[in-house]
């Protein structure tokens, strides 16, 4: 819907949207609310900070006063999830699940780096703060270290942990970039 203001200059559905980007900010606007909080991955906390990180970028009428702005509010996603990289377990990434209990506790997957990826290399675009660059880069070759990405481009889905991230799961999913083999 940001998008669709965004190129048509229609307003008609502003209030809707914003309406809907706040609404599961959580008491802390970092995309944790109490009714997601146990069962939310980082690939879900990321695609909101996805999503207000393209209202910071194209102007998008900010919410009302007392309210967080759409780039403190990608702001706090990134810093959520930088505090959550694992370097205990694969030498690096976020984890797919966020806390112990759930299912994918143990699984380190590629839509989770990529969302965190995404949204520090635009935060470091929009900010002109390095430290958002740096982060991206990390990710970018954490993943290319570990394999998710091998040397063709093909996004692999992620591993598990107990396996410090040995035994890559070759699925390729359409939100994971996969590179399609030109023929010659």
């Amino acid at each position: 819907m940001v998008d669709y203001w965004y190129y048509t200059g229609d307003t008609t559905y502003n209030k809707v949207t914003s309406e809907g980007l706040l609404f599961q900010v959580g008491p802390n606007n970092d995309y944790m609310p109490p009714n997601q909080t146990l069962t939310e991955g980082n690939d879900d906390q990321g695609f909101w900070g996805m999503a207000v990180m393209t209202a910071a970028e194209y102007n998008f009428p900010n919410p009302p006063a007392g309210q967080p702005g759409w780039l403190a509010l990608a702001q706090a996603v990134f810093n959520t999830q930088a505090a959550r990289w694992d370097t205990e377990h694969c030498n690096g990434g976020l984890r797919w699940q966020i806390f112990t209990w759930n299912n994918g506790f143990d699984y380190k997957n590629s839509i989770s780096q990529a969302c965190f990826f995404n949204v520090a290399a635009r935060l470091a675009l929009y900010t002109g703060n390095a430290t958002y660059a740096d982060w991206a880069i990390k990710t970018w070759d954490w993943m290319v270290g570990v394999k998710f990405i091998d040397e063709h481009y093909y996004v692999y889905d992620g591993a598990h942990t107990p396996d410090n991230c040995t035994g890559i799961v070759p699925y390729q999913f359409s939100y994971n970039p996969v590179r399609i083999p030109m023929s010659q």
